[in-house]
C-alpha cells in the first residue's frame, strides 16, 4: 500500500556507514538526512517515527535501525504536531444515489481492513449556505488523514481550496479530470454513454429519448454528451423535445417515464443518465400496461443492483463504483507531498452490460441490423 514497497531494496547499514565517513564535522542528522539516506519521502520517515501502520515491515525496521545508528534525535515539537492528525478517512458526499455511496464505501472500508485507519462519512447539502464551512469544521474536528471527495463535491473547487488550505490529503473521484493527477480518480463517464448509443443504433432505433442527471452534477452533462456523440456516429441526433431532464432519482424517473409516453411520435428507446431513474421509467411503462422492451427499450447507466431487480434485467453501463472506492483509499495513502505525482491507476473504463431491456424495435424485427460506421 505504502509507496515505500515498490521501491528498490535500500541497504540501510550501508547508508548508515556513508553517513558516518561523510559526516566529518559531527553535524547532527535531521529528519532530511534520514530521508536522503533511506531514499523515502520525509513523509515517510514521520509514519515511522509515529508508527504509523501504513509503512511496510521491511521499510519501517530499516528506517528505525538507520535512525538509530546515526543518532538521529525526532524534534519532540514536531512530532507532536505530527501526531495531531488522526487515524481516520473521511468520505464527503452530496449524491442522491444511495447504492453508490455505499459501494464506494465498501471499496474504501476493503482498503481500510487492518490498517487501523478507520471512515468517517460526511453527508452533507451542496446548495446549503453553509456548505463549505460545514464540510471545514469536519475536518478540522476530526483531525482526518486524509479526505475522499465524491460527486458531486468533488466537482466544487471551493472545496478543494479549503482542504488545501487545511494541508489534508485530498482524493477527488469525477467523471473527468479536475485537478492534478496524483489528486484524481477518473470515471471517464463519456465513454461509457457512448457506448449505451452505439448499442441502441446498432439495433436500429433512431427515435431515442434521453433523461438526463441532476444538472450541479458534472457526470450528468458528460453521460449525456458521450450519448449524443455515439449517436452522431450512426447519424442520428437527439431532437430537444425528447431530452428530459432527470434528478438521479427513481421518482423522476417515474414521472419522466409518463412523460415519455405522450412523446409523438413515440420513441422507440430510451437512455437513463442512471439506474435509479432506468427504473422509474420501466416502472411507469408496467402502470400503463406496457411491457418494455417490446414497447420501448431501455438503457440505464451505472449497474448497481437494482439493475438485476427490476424486470425486464436492465441493460446498462458499469461502473466498478466498490473498485473506485478502492483506488482513491489507495491513491490517498500514497499521497506524498515530496513527490510530484502519485504511482497507481486512477482511471475506470465503463462499460456495457447488455441484458433484458433493449431490443431491435418492433417495426424492424424483420429486417437486418444497420452495419457499424
Amino acid at each position: 500500500m505504502a509507496r515505500t514497497s515498490r521501491k528498490a531494496a535500500v541497504d540501510f547499514k550501508a547508508a548508515a556507514r556513508e553517513w558516518a565517513e561523510n559526516n566529518k564535522d559531527g553535524r547532527k542528522p535531521t529528519i532530511k538526512d534520514v530521508a536522503e539516506l533511506a531514499r523515502v519521502s520525509k513523509k515517510t520517515v514521520s509514519r515511522v517515527i509515529n508508527n504509523s501502520p501504513l509503512v511496510n515491515d521491511a521499510t519501517r525496521k530499516g528506517i528505525q535501525g538507520l535512525i538509530r545508528d546515526i543518532g538521529y534525535q525526532p524534534d519532540p515539537l514536531a512530532r507532536g504536531l505530527a501526531s495531531r492528525r488522526s487515524y481516520l478517512v473521511g468520505m464527503i458526499y452530496d449524491n442522491p444515489t444511495p447504492q453508490y455511496v455505499v459501494n464506494i464505501q465498501l471499496g474504501i472500508l476493503d482498503v481500510l481492513r487492518n490498517t487501523g485507519f478507520e471512515l468517517v462519512v460526511h453527508p452533507c447539502d451542496r446548495k446549503s449556505d453553509t456548505f463549505i464551512e460545514d464540510a471545514r469544521r469536519f475536518i478540522e474536528v476530526q483531525k482526518l488523514f486524509g479526505v475522499i471527495l465524491t460527486p458531486s463535491v468533488s466537482e466544487d473547487e471551493r472545496l478543494a481550496e479549503v482542504i488545501r488550505e487545511l494541508g489534508c490529503a485530498y482524493i477527488r473521484i469525477a467523471s473527468v479530470a479536475l485537478d492534478m493527477e496524483r489528486r484524481m480518480i477518473v470515471t471517464n463517464d463519456r465513454a461509457g454513454s457512448r457506448e449505451a448509443a452505439r448499442h441502441l443504433a446498432k439495433q436500429g432505433h433512431k427515435r431515442i429519448a434521453v433523461i438526463a442527471g441532476r444538472r450541479s452534477f458534472r457526470s450528468a452533462h458528460e453521460r449525456r454528451a458521450g450519448f449524443e456523440e455515439g449517436l452522431a456516429e450512426y447519424g442520428i441526433s437527439v431532437p430537444p423535445e425528447y431530452v428530459l431532464q432527470g434528478d438521479y432519482t427513481f421518482e423522476s424517473g417515474l414521472a419522466l417515464g409518463s412523460a415519455i409516453l405522450d412523446l409523438d411520435p413515440a420513441p422507440t428507446a430510451v437512455f437513463a443518465s442512471n439506474d435509479e431513474m432506468a427504473a422509474g421509467v420501466m416502472q411507469a411503462l408496467h402502470v400503463a400496461g406496457q411491457t418494455p422492451p417490446d414497447s420501448l427499450s431501455i438503457v440505464g447507466f451505472d449497474d448497481f443492483e437494482t439493475a438485476t431487480r427490476v424486470w425486464p434485467r436492465l441493460t446498462t453501463v458499469r461502473t466498478p463504483a466498490r473498485e473506485i472506492g478502492m483506488l482513491a483509499a489507495e491513491r490517498l495513502f500514497e499521497f506524498d507531498d515530496d513527490s510530484p505525482a502519485a504511482g497507481g491507476r486512477n482511471q475506470t473504463t465503463p462499460r456495457l452490460i447488455e441484458r433484458d431491456s433493449t431490443r431491435i424495435p418492433s417495426d424492424l424485427q424483420s429486417r437486418p441490423e444497420p452495419e457499424s460506421p
